[in-house]
Order: structure tokens, then C-alpha cells, then sequence
């Protein structure tokens, strides 16, 4: 249970970082940093591998690469959505 609370707050500072990086905002807030942090650290791993320091199951290096790539992708959508 410990590691599964880690893995979110870890999951949450990965997508918030992306989301600062970028200079966007990720929708629907710490939920959204999240989400982000998930989906992005398994799309950088899927992409890049598992290399880097790792924090709570996490390579940190292409989590956040691929965090960063979720972030412009999805803000990109809510943008396009918007002006409709």
C-alpha cells in the first residue's frame, strides 16, 4: 500500500514538472499530474527504456520525457476543443 501511495505522489511531481516545463497547464489539476505522470512515465518507457535514475518504480529521465510529450499532446486537444 506504501508503495502504491509513492508511486502517486511521485506520479503527480512527474506530471507537474512536465506540465512546467511545457508552460501549460494540465487539466483537471492534481488529478490531472497524476495521470499524467502514469501515462507519460509508461509512454517514455515504452519509447526510450528504462534508464536513469529510478524514484517509486519510475525511470525518472523518460517519465518525464514522455510525461512532457502527454502534457503538449492533451493540451493540445482541450485547445482544440475549446474554439469549437
Amino acid at each position: 500500500m506504501l508503495s502504491f501511495i509513492w508511486s502517486l505522489i511521485i506520479g503527480g511531481l512527474i506530471g507537474w514538472a512536465a506540465g512546467a516545463l511545457t508552460g501549460r497547464d494540465v487539466p483537471f489539476g492534481i488529478i490531472g499530474n497524476i495521470i499524467a505522470g502514469f501515462i507519460g512515465a509508461s509512454l517514455g518507457t515504452a519509447l526510450l527504456g528504462s534508464w536513469g535514475p529510478a524514484i517509486g518504480g519510475f525511470a525518472i529521465i523518460p517519465a518525464l520525457i514522455g510525461a512532457v510529450i502527454l502534457v503538449l499532446i492533451v493540451s493540445f486537444i482541450f485547445r482544440s476543443i475549446k474554439k469549437k
